[in-house]
Parts: C-alpha cells; sequence; structure tokens
C-alpha cells in the first residue's frame, strides 16, 4: 500500500541558531516521484531524514494519510531509505543483504522467494552469493535497492543515491530507478544535487536554497517558468543568461530595455507581459534569456516577436550534438550567490538590507568603496538590520566595472555545424518570447505569473 506524505510548515533547528529547515510545506500524492533539489546544504537531505523520522521535526507537522506522526519511531513509518554510500554488511552476501529487513521483519518466514523475486527485477540474480567487496559500485547500488525493495515498503525514501557512481552508469541507473519505481508505483521521495537526475525522474521537482521552499513544479515547468532568479538560474544546462538591465519606456517613444551597450526593443503593441515593465522604468533589472532564446541570425532573417543584437565570439564549445558560442555583448553579467555553496547559517531573526541600500544601488559603487570594509556579507548585500521578515534574494556582479575585455555575458546553443572565429562579430537575433525579467528582489516579473514562455493560455 502506498501513501500519502504532507509536510506542514516543518522547521529544522540545530541549537538555538541554526535553522536547516524554514516552514517547509509539500504534499505528495501516493504514488507520486517527487524530487528534493537544491545546491548543497540547502536543507533537502534534512527534510528526508525528517520524513524518515531520523531527525526530529522543531516545529510543524508531518502526516502520512492524513496522520500525524511525528511519535512514530523509523521503523514504525513502513519506509525503506537508499543511501549514498550503499550501506551494505560487508560480512553478508548479497542474497543476505538482500533478505535482512525480512528475517528482521519476520524471523519464521522463508525470505528466499521474495529475495529471488526482487533480484529478478533488479537483473542480480547471478551475484546473490558473492559478497559486497566483489561488486562494482552500480552492483552494490543495485543490492542496496534490492533491500530496499524486498520490504515492499509504502515509501522510498533516496539520498543521492547515484552520486558515488560514474556518469555512464548514473545514466543507466537513473532508467532503471524510473522503470522501478513506476512498476511499483511507490510514493518515492528524491534527494539530489543534480538537475539532470531531478528533471528526469521527477513527477514534479521541489528546489531548495538555504533551508526555504522556492518552488514546486513539473520538471516542465520549473524550467520554462521560473518562480525566481535562484530557480532561473540553478535549472538549466548551460545555466541562463542573466544579464544587468534597465528598463527605458519614454512617454513618446518605443520601450526597450537597455543593456549597457545595446538595447532590445519591445514590439508594439506591448503584450500583457512587457505592458508590467512600465512600473520598472528608470530601475535596475535582471534580464534573463536561455542559450536557446538567442539564435545566429541576420536583421533580415528574423521571424516575428525577434530582435536584433550583435555579439563577439570569445570561445565556441563543442558537444557533439550542438555548440555552445559565448559571446561579448557589451553587457553586464549577474551572477545568483549560493547556487553551488551552502548560505550562511539562517537565524531565527533574518536580516535583511536598510531602506536604500539595495544590492543593485552596491553594485554601482566604486570598487574601492567596497573593499574599505565590512564583511564579505556586508559587502554583498549592504547594511542590514534586524526584523522579521524574509530576506530577499541576494545576487553578485563578477566586476566592479563590467565585463573586462574577453569576457563572455551571453552563451547561445547552436548547431554543431556551425564554425565562427574567435573575435568575429556576429549578428544575433534574441526572441522576446522566451525573454524573463527579475525585480531587484529576485522576483520573476515578466512572464507574468501565470503565462508560459512561448505557449498561448
Amino acid at each position: 500500500m502506498t501513501r500519502a506524505i504532507s509536510l506542514r510548515n516543518v522547521t529544522k533547528m540545530y541549537g538555538r541558531n541554526v535553522r536547516a529547515v524554514d516552514r517547509f510545506t509539500l504534499d505528495i500524492s501516493p504514488g507520486e516521484f517527487v524530487v528534493l533539489l537544491g545546491p548543497s546544504g540547502c536543507g533537502k537531505s534534512t527534510v528526508l531524514r525528517m520524513i524518515a523520522g531520523l531527525e526530529d521535526i522543531t516545529d510543524g507537522e508531518l502526516l502520512l494519510d492524513g496522520e500525524p506522526v511525528d511519535d512514530l519511531a523509523p521503523g514504525e513509518r513502513d519506509m525503506a531509505m537508499v543511501f549514498q554510500n550503499f550501506a551494505l554488511y560487508p560480512s553478508m552476501t548479497n542474497r543476505d543483504n538482500i533478505g535482512f529487513p525480512l528475517r528482521m521483519e519476520n524471523s519464521g518466514d522463508d525470505p528466499r522467494a521474495r529475495v529471488e523475486a526482487t533480484a529478478r527485477m533488479l537483473g542480480i540474480e547471478d551475484i546473490l552469493d558473492r559478497y559486497p567487496s566483489q561488486l562494482s559500485g552500480g552492483e552494490r547500488q543495485r543490492v542496496a535497492m534490492g533491500r530496499a525493495v524486498s520490504r515492499r515498503p509504502s515509501c522510498f525514501l533516496m539520498d543521492e543515491p547515484l552520486s558515488n557512481l560514474d556518469a555512464k552508469l548514473r545514466n543507466h541507473l537513473r532508467a532503471e530507478i524510473a522503470r522501478l519505481t513506476r512498476e511499483l508505483g511507490v510514493t518515492t521521495v528524491y534527494v539530489t544535487h543534480d538537475q539532470a537526475e531531478a528533471m528526469s525522474l521527477g513527477d514534479r521537482v521541489a528546489i531548495m536554497r538555504g533551508g526555504v521552499l522556492q518552488q514546486v513544479s513539473t520538471p516542465r515547468d520549473v524550467y520554462a517558468v521560473p518562480e525566481n532568479i535562484f530557480v532561473a538560474a540553478f535549472i538549466g544546462t548551460p545555466r541562463i543568461n542573466l544579464l544587468e538591465a534597465t528598463v527605458h519606456a519614454p512617454l513618446d517613444g518605443r520601450m526597450s530595455i537597455d543593456l549597457r551597450r545595446q538595447r532590445l526593443p519591445l514590439p508594439e503593441p506591448l503584450s500583457p507581459d512587457h505592458q508590467l515593465l512600465r512600473i520598472q522604468q528608470g530601475r535596475r533589472i535582471v534580464v534573463g534569456l536561455r542559450s536557446e532564446a538567442v539564435r545566429i541570425a541576420t536583421p533580415a532573417e528574423a521571424r516575428p516577436g525577434e530582435v536584433p543584437i550583435s555579439g563577439l565570439v570569445e570561445h565556441m564549445e563543442y558537444q557533439g550534438h550542438e555548440a555552445l558560442v559565448h559571446f561579448n555583448t557589451g553587457s553586464r553579467p549577474a551572477v545568483v550567490a549560493d547556487l553551488e555553496a551552502p548560505r550562511p547559517v539562517a537565524v531565527p531573526r533574518r536580516r535583511r538590507r536598510a531602506p536604500g541600500a539595495g544590492v543593485l544601488s552596491r553594485w554601482l559603487e566604486p570598487a574601492g568603496s567596497r573593499a574599505a570594509g565590512g564583511s564579505a556579507s556586508d559587502r554583498v548585500m549592504g547594511p542590514v538590520v534586524a526584523v522579521d521578515e524574509p530576506e530577499p534574494y541576494v545576487w553578485e556582479r563578477s566586476g566592479a566595472g563590467g565585463p573586462a575585455a574577453g569576457a563572455s555575458d551571453l552563451v547561445v546553443r547552436t548547431s554543431p555545424d556551425v564554425q565562427l572565429q574567435r573575435g568575429a562579430q556576429v549578428p544575433l537575433l534574441v526572441d522576446l518570447a522566451h525573454l524573463y525579467v527579475f525585480d531587484v528582489e529576485g522576483r520573476r516579473i515578466c512572464p507574468a505569473p501565470s503565462v508560459v514562455p512561448g505557449l498561448d493560455v
């Protein structure tokens, strides 16, 4: 029997000041495969361990099929975990490793039939009488999965089970996990920092940052309609292009987005999305363009909704099935903080920039004034004050004076047949239907929350 899992405003504190998970709310349907995704240290494994009962919940509530289970011991929750490090008993054969939880549940039953059925499902019948030390990493992980499957639990909890394997084997086992969980129909919560695993496995993806849930959507939606600048930057390979920009909305002229040395004129009449940008007139914003939203073509080849810019070729990456071209367009790139590293430890009373000390205003300060003093976080965030409101999103730019000579700010995906010389000036077309705009707090303001880029809704 598969089960529904609900977490309601779950918080996990370590000591008095370390907030690992902050008011996490998520409902998982019976049989659903949900992936917890985020950078190292974001709290995703802590959430998994709270579901399993291996960590106490500081505040909030965990429900299984609508019933509170905070007081249930791990063994009473009918869940099976698969860990990153296999966790097999080295002195037992693989047959005994798979059958061990069955013997613990009911020592009087013979587990052989279920062990062999599980081994056939995973394709490991011929290694049952070997020991874990005699197996490859992929085989050991199959045995670890077999031990979880043999119990026929109501939920699978997987904590980065493929991260210790090489890339080719990860891809193979990823397909096996997808097939296995689909056949069994068991509710699965899967933790990973690898977006490729998340996008290929999950029915839904829950993205975390600093212990806070950022967005829960299907893989298609987290890519197409990211809720904020962090999600947009974390999802997608190559990473989304993020450029500092300004909105120009003159009363007697065409509205445009200024990318420092070039402009993106917005088509008239303005779409409902682009009309939202009027209130950003004169303000600093961040423009997001995925690599497929820009193509190499002349203005004469423009399709409806495309506007021309140009770029200087800095570098080409040949990927076999495609090529990635790095351009310098004279724009100023914005780099989202904390994509690959945990944020500073959160405290119960959040820190927030004082009025008038916004991140973007700090971008415009001379480099010397930022380097003159203050902590690293102060130099990025500006002065802070203690308030009880959530901390805004923070991003930082790569340099004080814009792109350095020879620096690229735009990556474009193109055909592998395209050959360009370094230093060549190349015409580009930007598809405004796939343009993202974020405000100074990191919130997406374009497209509107109910609009999916490129689709009519």
